[in-house]
């Protein structure tokens, strides 16, 4: 059967996109206003990067455990209980309104994402036929990218407006109806297995190769997203929102299109292009800052990461069968995380050292490890699109 006459759009592939949505709607709100929760708290800045650290700690230790728990078959069970996860801790943080509480809901709250983001990956990697997987895959990432777009915004706005209450409430709703709308889907059973636990199979080798580019990558991406408002600031240029509205938009438009050009000429053109997209907007900040390259860089950096993560997703899943498709996606989804955080981590201590124009000059360094392990292990392993294509020619 031809690309074209191979359906992708469904009731389930429709569900679980907007499910993930209303997950990194729950997760960004949060993520953006819990600062300003630790400081209403009595906490302070040090505090709030704590509950960050611990937060992102947490996901990535279970990311692996829930990957070998998706490839026993129980796909249903594990994102039920990352959805109700999500949905009271909000509620835990609004009726348990204590230091001490705040720090514990903010762990399980990082597990839960874990448990509700690596299902629903998972999830759209059964549904998504084969044909047309990396443009599917794309398709799925609209859902972050939309949420990564308004989320934060909107979590703002409401605190700023209505008070703690109500964005704690909108946060649960939204987990909630998530909930709801998975318990309408039909999904076909994956068979259950008694799968052995190992430590080696919580890592998914055919997805190494993806995901170690993505993590390089990650560095970068963490390092913008943590400081590239206060570089703003610092230089006395547009604000840091008009810069992530700008990235936002460019990372939609490039995300509607990358998974029908990765299906077609495969993803090695993003690993090449986003990486130089990501490497000359540091480059622009770092060395001739002003309010035109400024905003150059978020359009090239919407570009970077709109184009290269769901490439090296798809990348990271497209071997994998029903019984690892949990472990692949844990595996990318682990090295994105460790990425951003090690990102901002190393960003830090360069502004500290030697301030941010030169932080954004030799962080742009990893875009070009990023390509060199690409070309290294990347595009001549079985799991790569190109290589694939590269061999029917």
């Amino acid at each position: 059967m031809s690309e074209k006459n191979v359906k992708l759009w469904n009731k389930n592939f429709i569900l679980i996109i907007v499910i993930n949505f209303l997950v990194f709607i729950n997760h960004l709100m949060i993520l953006s206003t819990f600062p300003f929760y630790i400081e209403y708290l009595g906490g302070t800045e040090a505090q709030a990067g704590l509950a960050a650290a611990l937060f992102s700690i947490v996901a990535v230790l279970f990311r692996p455990l829930i990957g070998w728990m998706l490839d026993t078959g129980r796909r249903k069970v594990i994102l039920v209980i990352g959805l109700c996860g999500m949905a009271l801790m909000p509620l835990g943080y609004l009726f348990l309104a204590s230091f001490f509480m705040a720090f514990v809901c903010r762990m399980v709250h990082g597990a839960s994402l874990a448990f509700s983001n690596t299902s629903t990956s998972t999830i759209a990697t059964d549904i998504i036929p084969r044909q047309r997987f990396a443009e599917g895959m794309g398709m799925f990432g609209l859902a972050t990218a939309l949420a990564t777009a308004c989320a934060p915004a909107l979590g703002l706005a409401v605190m700023d407006r209505m008070g703690f209450r109500a964005l704690f409430l909108l946060a649960f709703a939204s987990a909630a109806a998530a909930l709801i709308l998975f318990l309408l889907m039909r999904l076909e059973p994956i068979p259950q297995t008694h799968k052995a636990f190992q430590l080696r199979g919580l890592i998914n080798k055919d997805s190494i190769p993806a995901s170690l580019t993505a993590l390089i990558f990650m560095f970068t991406y963490g390092a913008l997203e943590n400081f590239a408002a206060k570089f703003a600031v610092s230089e006395s240029l547009p604000s840091g929102g008009i810069f992530f509205a700008i990235m936002s938009l460019v990372l939609l438009l490039t995300r509607i299109t990358t998974g029908k050009v990765t299906d077609k000429r495969g993803e090695g053109i993003f690993a090449y292009t986003c990486n130089l997209a990501m490497f000359a907007a540091f480059l622009l900040m770092g060395l001739m800052p002003n309010t035109v390259t400024f905003l150059l860089s978020a359009v090239l950096a919407g570009y970077g990461f709109g184009g290269l993560e769901p490439a090296l997703q798809s990348m990271a899943v497209s071997l994998a069968t029903p019984e690892t498709r949990g472990a692949a996606n844990s595996t990318f989804l682990c090295a994105y995380d460790i990425g951003i955080g090690l990102g901002g981590g190393i960003a830090e201590t360069l502004i500290s050292q030697v301030g941010y124009r030169e932080m954004f000059v030799i962080m742009s360094a990893f875009n070009i490890l990023s390509i060199l392990i690409y070309i290294l292990i990347g595009r001549r392993h079985p799991s790569s699109f190109s290589y694939r294509l590269r061999k029917e020619h």
